[in-house]
């Protein structure tokens, strides 16, 4: 049966998830973070990245959306895993669903400077994800470790990254 409107409420259009890229990069034992200027997660946290614009592959957006948030040059190795976010209003009505695509990148050069839609952007020791203190975006610390694992495995494994 066809939805029905009235010219006054015109039916919204299906929320559909957006596909984003986030980049993971190690360097000496530490991953890249930057803290959010923009919704959702403002002030927050999180990896590097941002929407995959049509016609461009998950590595080449992964690898784009670091080098603009963080003047970091990386190379992508392979995606590792993927999570859902969910945008919500004060009501609790889904805005939008993101879902992350986690690509496990080796830098190349440069050192983070906050650029693009980032406040501000730095290194981590892996266990300074559990501070209390800092604000992090939903899964980061989970996801960060997971990073870990995969870039040790290929470490062991001889896979180039």
């Amino acid at each position: 049966m066809p939805e029905r409107t009235s010219p006054s409420h015109p039916a919204e259009p299906p929320l559909r998830p957006i596909a984003a890229t986030i980049a993971a990069v190690f360097l000496d034992g530490r991953i890249l973070l930057v803290r959010r200027a923009n919704p959702p997660d403002a002030g927050r946290w999180g990896f590097p990245g941002g929407k995959i614009d049509a016609g461009e592959t998950i590595e080449n957006a992964a690898v784009r959306e670091l080098l603009e948030e963080t003047g970091v040059h990386a190379e992508a190795h392979r995606v590792f895993t993927a999570v859902d976010v969910f945008d919500r209003d004060g009501d609790g009505r889904l805005r939008r669903h993101f879902v992350l695509i986690a690509v496990l990148c080796k830098w190349q050069s440069g050192q983070p400077i906050a650029g693009d839609d980032a406040l501000e952007a730095r290194w981590f020791e892996l266990d300074e994800l559990d501070e209390s203190g800092l604000a992090l975006s939903l899964d980061v610390a989970r996801v960060a470790r997971q990073a870990a694992v995969v870039f040790e495995q290929d470490l062991r494994s001889g896979n180039p990254h």
